[in-house]
């Protein structure tokens, strides 16, 4: 695999930081343009970030790059990288507008955020989940006028938590889902000094959240019809996102019903046994093991188990039947690894592998 020289656009916030990090010491991607805001641009990265959010030092390779204007520099990021990854904060509007110009300007864009979600063409991808989804790409291709340009987005960080648990059991008819997700406050791009609100409290509300969490499972599982992607219809899922005073990873409670419902063993064997394209790939990035069950009543907990795989894997436990729905079981995630940098970085591992940046 040769070396792809990478930008990311937004590098000055937490995903941008944790991208920086992530992206440091990748054995495929090389990052060579960093960019941000004009309040940013002009000054070195290590001058630029006014507060480095990460666990580890800011990699000495990039402090000393100059933060290039994400929109007004627009040219000279697109013909000096491969591809893109983006993390901006904007209205999503702009945001929309911003990953476009870049696709049309022949730079393809692994986007973090949220504003192509639902645009039909982009796809929108958990690599293990949905990964035959990129086939859209030509089609949207054919909409922007572009030979290499293209846009692809990773899902809500929230969905990593229950989707990933829920996807190898569809094939006993999932009938309707609820789920309340715990969500940590990195989330919102915070520490703890950063949201003293925080503090000895829950907060029962994440704006669009709930929204997302209920509407972007079925693009996942939806299919590829007339250049366009067409979402499921079932199964009906309802959610409740809360914050908690939790720095990093998102715990997700999920009650679930089927058409067949399969034994406890057999959906701990459909989790046990259940791998992807990353990990058929063998990507940088890929956990080995995709899915973790934990047979502790008390497990997961986020402290003892973020960092799973690298931040990469999806945990589960609790596993149980329910007086209401068929079965129960609490899942949990990396938000800021397999949910926001870490789940880009491997959808672009995965577009590399299948030749989308050449």
């Amino acid at each position: 695999m040769r070396k792809y020289k990478v930008g990311i656009i937004g590098a000055t916030g937490m995903v941008g930081q944790r991208f920086a990090l992530l992206l440091a010491n990748h054995p495929w991607f090389e990052p060579v343009c960093l960019a941000a805001s004009a309040n940013s641009a002009g000054k070195k990265y290590r001058e630029a970030v006014k507060r480095w959010l990460m666990p580890s030092p800011m990699p000495a390779s990039l402090a000393d790059l100059t933060v290039l204007d994400a929109t007004a520099d627009m040219e000279q990021i697109a013909s000096s990288v491969d591809f893109c990854f983006c993390a901006v904060n904007m209205k999503k509007d702009e945001i929309r507008a911003l990953e476009e110009a870049y696709a049309k300007s022949e730079c393809p864009i692994v986007s973090n955020n949220s504003a192509h979600r639902f645009t039909d063409d982009v796809p929108m991808i958990i690599p293990e989940v949905n990964a035959a989804q990129l086939e859209i790409i030509p089609a949207q291709r054919k909409r922007l006028g572009t030979k290499r340009g293209f846009i692809a987005v990773k899902s809500n960080c929230s969905l990593q938590s229950y989707v990933p648990l829920l996807h190898p059991l569809k094939k006993y008819g999932i009938k309707s889902a609820a789920v309340t997700t715990y969500q940590a406050i990195s989330g919102a791009g915070k520490v703890f000094d950063t949201m003293p609100e925080i503090c000895d409290n829950v907060i029962p509300y994440i704006g669009g959240e709930e929204e997302k969490s209920e509407k972007e499972p079925l693009k996942i599982w939806g299919e590829l019809k007339g250049g366009k992607i067409v979402p499921a219809s079932s199964p009906v899922i309802t959610a409740q996102c809360l914050r908690v005073p939790v720095s990093d990873g998102h715990t997700a409670a999920c009650f679930v019903s089927f058409e067949n419902k399969p034994a406890k063993e057999e959906i701990l064997k459909a989790w046990a046994e259940f791998s992807g394209e990353p990990q058929k790939l063998g990507l940088p990035s890929a956990p080995k093991q995709f899915i973790h069950y934990f047979e502790e009543d008390n497990r997961p907990q986020p402290k003892l188990d973020r960092n799973t795989e690298n931040g990469m894997a999806v945990c589960a436990g609790r596993l149980r039947e329910d007086n209401l729905f068929d079965y129960k079981f609490v899942g949990f995630s990396h938000n800021t690894l397999r949910g926001a940098a870490g789940g880009a970085v491997l959808l672009a591992e995965l577009l590399a592998a299948k030749g989308y940046f050449d």
